[in-house]
């Protein structure tokens, strides 16, 4: 089953192998458009799964920021989701 992630009219991710680990749907890097996403300063820390470093969305010049993040290294538990990118902020995954 393909799974896509849409934001402002516009296409962030389609593949058929997601990660979901804690409701959250996580896309192969390759399967990203990342020439929407914007890095952030922002990090958060999640005792299961480590730093998250995250990105902005912007669709052409409307940004949501912080809306998708990435676990670039990962604690042992989650080094599955390596490199991969989530969504949230609205951004619809079906």
């Amino acid at each position: 089953m393909r799974v896509e992630a849409s934001w402002n009219g516009a296409t962030l991710a389609v593949s058929g192998n997601i990660i979901v680990i804690d409701g959250r749907t996580y896309f192969p890097p390759e399967t990203v458009d990342q020439a929407l996403l914007v890095p952030s300063d922002h990090r958060t820390v999640c005792p299961k799964k480590g730093t998250a470093r995250y990105f902005h969305i912007d669709v052409d010049g409307t940004v949501n920021e912080n809306a998708a993040w990435t676990y670039a290294d990962p604690a042992p538990a989650a080094a599955m989701v390596s490199g991969y990118i989530a969504f949230w902020k609205g951004v619809e995954i079906g």
